[in-house]
């Protein structure tokens, strides 16, 4: 039996073997001043040459001329556990353990400003602060990213602010990596991993405008959120990410792919808000991207954003959706592009898309093949477009105000069962006579690419509402096969929309022109008759622009007539006609 002696020598050395370091007992002095990389350096490799530990960092602000290399088992830790409070786009109280990083202006592959060196090495609780960063530099002027990693494994990132960094963190080879609770809003790219072929955790992380009055034409803010890269995994095995969330980038979650290969994993609870793509799938693996519980919002005052983009190139992996949530400025909230993937999105909840206003689906499936179940839909002309090239498609459990609206191209290829349906009770007698009433409730069914409702007040009645037309704008109005009609539409037509080629079509033939002056009028016509079930018309005339015919307007759009509503008679129509938005029966005035 070993005497007792022996254990206390060995618990001694052991505590000796790893114990703690501090900068200023190692020369640092904190004044913001004198370079500090020195005394820096020499403590953590004090700490790494004794088998590693903790080296402190008080509170201050550090400046560091040069780069910085944690060893291996040695954690680099300031004071720092909660990310500084907002002040409405002025500049950040920066208190605590800040590390003023100056190397590298220009190059953005030079050498990190602080780098993982070994296994196990830790940055936590500092703020990495850019001092010589001006927001009208614009582009930004490149730096090397702020935090490393290359060819090391199980490294930490933990409770650090990086402010206005160039790049954030980038790993490559770096494998059981953990960074959690990290925050800022570098303008190049936040997060990027490659070659990372062991489970990598990426938790509670926020890239948000801190310190920055953000305004989304302001051009450093729009160089970001057109330019800039949020989290981006390249070749990543089973990636996990957690609760993480960003703002106003032009990606917020970008999937790409490198000579590694590409990304799989399962990312829970990710948000991403005002971003042009807020998800942009480049390539992934066969085993998919697993997103669940996500919240994705357009990038404000923009006319093109996407919230799900799988380009065109990705091939034989899968996305699949679950709880997820898109909202805000939406030209597409999902669009599938390539033949080689499968998309899932199930109990997910569209309630935005169609920003400006020219039909465009909720939904776009390009290509490839598609599950779409048991998701809700709000307002809008096609929830769900189908095309040629898609190799199949279920459609099977949504629910839509109004009736979920599929647009099918794919013919037989698209299986659509037990989605909800439009509650209008149609009927031969219905068919007969009915009207439209144009910027009322339940219109949307009927009009595509219509400005949204407004008060028909200008009308000589007073009463009622309206859409504006676009230059082309189009109606879908049900109709028994092969039986004629006539059509009353119920128009404003302004000088701006009158001109050579104005009026009502079918296809490319005129039915009706929009002539004479400007005025307030009930166009008639006969409608050819047709073997469908609905007949599409176009109105097309010369779109004009408020603001630019009068200075005291500020309306920018595009305006072509102002329709308020459409009836649709045959022969044997009776006085009554039918409501189309409500399902009611009213009488003919």
């Amino acid at each position: 039996m070993r005497h007792p002696l022996f254990f206390a020598i060995a618990c001694v050395l052991c505590a000796a073997a790893y114990s703690d370091w501090n900068v200023r007992e190692a020369g640092a002095k904190g004044d913001g001043t004198i370079d500090d990389t020195a005394a820096f350096q020499r403590a953590m490799d004090d700490a790494g040459t004794a088998g590693g530990g903790v080296v402190h960092v008080p509170a201050g602000p550090y400046r560091i001329a040069g780069s910085l290399t944690i060893p291996r088992a040695v954690t680099l830790k300031g004071v720092f556990h909660a990310p500084p409070t907002d002040r409405g786009g002025q500049p950040l109280q920066l208190d605590g353990t800040v590390l003023q990083a100056f190397a590298g202006r220009g190059n953005a592959e030079g050498e990190p400003f602080i780098r993982l060196g070994g296994e196990m090495s830790t940055l936590s609780g500092v703020i990495i602060h850019y001092p010589e960063w001006r927001r009208e530099d614009v582009p930004p002027i490149p730096y090397p990213p702020a935090i490393g990693a290359t060819g090391v494994n199980d490294v930490a990132i933990l409770d650090c602010l990086i402010v206005n960094a160039y790049e954030g963190i980038h790993f490559d080879r770096t494998a059981r990596f953990i960074v959690r609770n990290v925050f800022g809003y570098p303008s190049y790219r936040g997060l990027y991993v490659d070659a990372c072929y062991d489970i990598g955790r990426v938790e509670n992380c926020h890239f948000w405008p801190f310190g920055v009055a953000y305004s989304p034409n302001d051009p450093y803010c729009l160089w970001v959120n057109t330019q800039g890269v949020a989290f981006e995994f390249a070749r990543s095995d089973w990636q996990y990410v957690t609760n993480t969330f960003c703002f106003g980038y032009g990606v917020g979650y970008k999937f790409s792919k490198t000579k590694s290969g590409s990304c799989n994993g399962n990312f829970l609870g990710i948000g991403a808000d005002s971003c042009r793509r807020a998800v942009l799938v480049e390539e992934c693996q066969e085993p998919g991207l697993l997103i669940t519980n996500g919240e994705f919002v357009g990038r404000w005052e923009s006319e093109d954003s996407v919230c799900i983009e799988i380009a065109p190139e990705s091939s034989n992996g899968k996305v699949s959706l679950t709880n997820c949530s898109f909202w805000g400025p939406n030209d597409r909230c999902v669009w599938l592009r390539t033949p080689d993937t499968q998309f899932t999105a199930n109990a997910c909840h569209f309630v935005h898309f169609d920003k400006n206003g020219t039909g465009a689906p909720a939904i776009q499936l390009d290509a490839g093949k598609a599950i779409i179940q048991g998701n809700t839909f709000g307002p809008g002309d096609t929830h769900v477009l189908i095309g040629e090239a898609v190799k199949s498609a279920i459609v099977m459990g949504n629910q839509a105000s109004g009736g979920l609206a599929v647009e099918n191209k794919a013919g037989d290829k698209t299986q659509l069962l037990a989605n909800e349906e439009s509650p209008i009770p149609w009927s031969r007698k219905s068919l007969s006579h009915y009207t439209v009433h144009v910027g009322a409730d339940g219109d949307r069914p009927y009009v595509r690419h219509w400005h949204g409702p407004e008060s028909a007040a200008e009308w000589p009645d007073g009463k009622g509402a309206k859409r504006w037309s676009q230059a082309e704008s189009q109606l879908r109005l049900p109709v028994r096969p092969g039986k004629q009609y006539t059509i009353a539409l119920d128009l404003n037509l302004p000088q701006g929309a009158l001109g050579p080629g104005a009026g009502l079509y079918h296809g490319d033939e005129l039915l009706v022109p929009f002539t004479g002056e400007a005025r307030f009028v009930t166009v008639e016509t006969e409608l050819p008759r047709v073997r469908e079930d609905h007949i599409v018309l176009t109105v097309k005339v010369p779109g004009w622009v408020p603001a630019e015919l009068s200075k005291d307007s500020g309306d920018k759009r595009t305006l072509g007539v102002a329709l308020r509503a459409v009836s649709m008679k045959t022969a044997w129509a009776s006085r009554a006609a039918f409501n189309a938005n409500t399902g009611a029966w009213e009488e003919d005035e």
